[in-house]
């Protein structure tokens, strides 16, 4: 039975893709009919998002999905926390900032001197990270041309409100703002009027109403492809949607969706708002059919990247599969660090950063680019396991397998080292985890679909082949780990 042919839009902050799903007896077919490079630009000393040349790769893309069949359905996911402000016409005000920008340097700190970070805890649930929309709302709300803004629309939306026509604010990605009444699944009034009253900054008129995924929003712009083809909103924040193809068979997992950043943390059916987990740093953003996506951002992949950058511009060889190879076959465990240090997170020298980190905890600095590689994975691993152990112990969890989602899950080296570092089986796929998510919420939202969180599932491991990996396959025991993290975290 052929159910649908669909398309889906992933944006990342590194790089984008639109995937053709054919959904076919029960399960999809995926292709990549478009890849691209996430165009920023530096406008003023500032880091934008060039959303005009995203607009066009979108279209792009869809329209070559169009080529292979008549779409059932289309949507939008892409990274969290950034906005764009637009005017009546529905014009951009400026290119959309990009998270990595300066201007919200110091801003939480700033922001909690009249507002206690446990109150926008208690309201929102969020892990504190400099860029958070409400920290960058906050850098902006001196702008003389907030008088100009109708609407203030996250990525995923733009791109939606582009595709259709219609303005909303999905509640994923909105649950990434610091803005929600994570509890009540609402826009917070607390937060909205302590903004309005202490930084003159009325926001609440220009947030559009929350929709939640799987909301079929209108219809695509016929500019693009003729005929009436259903925009969803999806799981728009791009972790949400990879979380919806985790190929579990219960509820007892944890997750790392892997990829620019890697999301580390567990499927709740509530938040967790505790003076522990917000110590702990734990943020609580909301998922699919009323479930709460509990973890914590970890720096992920992005720190290789642009590790091979540096490396390229020094004229060094920066094949990856090479560079994990060789990695292999080093001793593990050598050098570990903090991969949360915020340091790591602007572009840059990444080995002179992590160097830098190793010499401040008294270890020897990587050297070559196989030893960088080698301390990063270890570092990732180690990582991992102390979020997944603390999620566990903050909510009150059992974990019996590790779902590894996103481009990541391919990395063979980090998957066998991530099951030794918990100890526990690592169940790697699929490597286009977020893409199809993404299409089985649109496929529920028209109706090639039915069922609950568990029955998407069953149809996500039915679409991609999965590898398991297992503890016990290097000889790391639990005594090297625990050492390693007295290395990397001074404790």
């Amino acid at each position: 039975m052929n159910d649908g042919l669909f398309a889906a839009a992933d944006l990342g902050a590194t790089s984008g893709r639109v995937i053709a799903g054919q959904l076919v007896d029960g399960r999809f077919a995926l292709t990549e009919v478009h890849r691209f490079t996430t165009p920023v630009m530096e406008t003023g000393g500032h880091l934008h998002w060039d959303a005009d040349a995203l607009r066009g790769h979108i279209a792009q893309g869809l329209t070559a999905a169009g080529t292979t069949g008549s779409l059932a359905g289309v949507g939008v996911d892409t990274w969290g926390v950034d906005y764009a402000r637009l005017d009546a016409s529905g014009q951009l005000l400026e290119p959309p900032y990009n998270y990595r920008d300066h201007r919200t340097n110091g801003g939480p700190a700033a922001f909690f001197a009249g507002f206690p970070a446990a109150r926008l805890y208690a309201e929102a649930g969020l892990q504190v990270m400099e860029f958070n929309t409400v920290f960058q709302y906050v850098s902006q709300a001196t702008d003389p041309r907030w008088d100009q803004v109708a609407c203030c629309l996250f990525l995923p939306d733009l791109f939606t409100f582009w595709l259709s026509g219609t303005r909303v604010a999905e509640l994923t990605i909105a649950s990434t703002s610091g803005l929600l009444d994570v509890a009540r699944r609402t826009w917070s009034p607390t937060l909205l009027g302590h903004i309005r009253e202490r930084y003159g900054l009325d926001l609440a008129p220009r947030l559009p109403a929350i929709v939640e995924p799987g909301t079929v929003v209108g219809s695509l712009d016929p500019a693009i492809l003729p005929g009436d083809i259903p925009v969803v909103a999806v799981g728009s924040h791009d972790t949400a949607s990879a979380i919806v193809s985790v190929p579990a068979t219960t509820r007892h997992f944890a997750y790392i969706s892997s990829g620019t950043w890697s999301l580390v943390g567990l499927e709740l059916d509530r938040p967790v708002l505790t003076e522990g987990s917000r110590a702990a740093d734990f943020t609580n953003e909301l998922g699919l059919d009323g479930t709460v996506r509990y973890l914590r951002n970890v720096m992920g992949l992005w720190v290789l990247t642009e590790s091979q950058r540096e490396w390229a511009r020094q004229g060094l060889a920066t094949d990856l599969a090479a560079l994990l190879a060789a990695a292999a076959a080093l001793p593990a465990l050598t050098t570990v660090v903090n991969m949360e240090d915020p340091r790591l997170l602007p572009p840059g020298d990444m080995p002179s950063r992590l160097a830098a980190l190793a010499r401040e905890t008294g270890q020897l600095p990587p050297g070559t680019p196989a030893e960088v590689t080698r301390c990063i994975l270890d570092s990732l691993a180690l990582d991992y396991r102390r979020v997944i152990r603390q999620a566990q112990t903050l909510a009150d969890a059992a974990v019996e397998v590790v779902h590894i989602v996103g481009g990541g899950c391919r990395n063979q080296l980090l998957n066998q080292l991530t099951a030794e570092a918990t100890g526990l089986p690592v169940v790697a796929g699929p490597a286009e985890g977020t893409a199809l998510g993404n299409l089985l919420v649109q496929a529920r939202a028209v109706g090639a679909l039915d069922g609950d969180l568990l029955e998407l599932r069953r149809v996500s491991r039915a679409s991609c082949e999965l590898t398991t990996y297992t503890p016990g396959g290097l000889p790391l025991p639990e005594t090297r780990w625990s050492a390693a993290e007295q290395r990397a975290y001074g404790r």
